[in-house]
Order: C-alpha cells, then sequence, then structure tokens
C-alpha cells in the first residue's frame, strides 16, 4: 500500500491539527481485517458497531473512549495448553481496533451475544448548541395618549 505524507500540510495550516491527524489516521492501514465490523446508522442520531469476537468471553475485552477515540480490545487469556487441536480455524488472537468519534457522539450501551460485539453510540448535542425557534414580535398599534390598550 502506497503511504501518504502529510507533513507539507502540517507547514501550512495553522489550527487544524485534529483534521490533519484525522487525515493520517484514516490512511494508515491497518494490518488486517481482524476482527470483522460493521457501522450501522440505526436512527438520525445513533449508530451501532458490531465486531466478530467469536471465541472471546467479556472479560478478555476491553472497550475505551478517550479524547474521541473509541478503543476496542481483545486479549485472549491462554487457555490452550490442555488443548489438542487436530485443525486451528478460529482466529482468536488478540486484537485492538480504534474509531474516531465525531464530536458529542457518546458511547450508550455495549453488549455481546452470538460472537458479536455490539456497542451503541448516540450523538448528543448540548442544548447551546441544538436549532431553536426563535418567536417573532409583531409591533402593536401605537397606542394614544390616554387610551387603554385592549
Amino acid at each position: 500500500m502506497r503511504t501518504i505524507d502529510f507533513s507539507p500540510l502540517y507547514r501550512s495550516v495553522v489550527g487544524f491539527d485534529r483534521l490533519a491527524q484525522l487525515l493520517e489516521t484514516a490512511t494508515v492501514d491497518q494490518a488486517s481485517g481482524y476482527p470483522p465490523y460493521n457501522i450501522e446508522r440505526t436512527d438520525e442520531n445513533a449508530y451501532r458497531i458490531e465486531i466478530a469476537v467469536a471465541g472471546f468471553r467479556p472479560d478478555e475485552l476491553n472497550i475505551e473512549v478517550k479524547e474521541n477515540l473509541l478503543t476496542v480490545q481483545g486479549r485472549k487469556t491462554a487457555n490452550d495448553a490442555e488443548r489438542r487441536f487436530l485443525h486451528r480455524g478460529l482466529a482468536e488472537r488478540d486484537f485492538e481496533r480504534r474509531f474516531q468519534l465525531a464530536d458529542y457522539v457518546v458511547v450508550t450501551e455495549a453488549g455481546l451475544a452470538d460472537g458479536l460485539l455490539s456497542i451503541s453510540l448516540r450523538r448528543e448535542l448540548p442544548e447551546a448548541l441544538k436549532p431553536r425557534r426563535i418567536e417573532i414580535a409583531t409591533a402593536s398599534a401605537p397606542l394614544i395618549e390616554g387610551e387603554k390598550a385592549a
């Protein structure tokens, strides 16, 4: 795979560090496609990430969010000493997947069922950023001195 050099971008823009970092991260080849995953939009402001983690127990999985970066790790405990495989087709190897989250996207829940780790996400805009309706005041007829308003 061909790598792209973003260093000229860093030299010519100011204040776009995060954008440049996102571009650089997006081009980094995650060496393998393991484990496979889906990203699904479930609602206007809701998403779900499903990761195939067959063979992993909940205590072997770790989900962490730090500075808009969702990291999912799987660390398989060594339990193969007593097992003798004739064929080993299930990968069951350690992994780390990272997902860059947009601002105000939070993890709401995670669950493990049928070999799929499901992570639910929701965009929660602060009240100050939500659109709000502004009422338009109308000018009332000028009052004549001594007259009461109706």
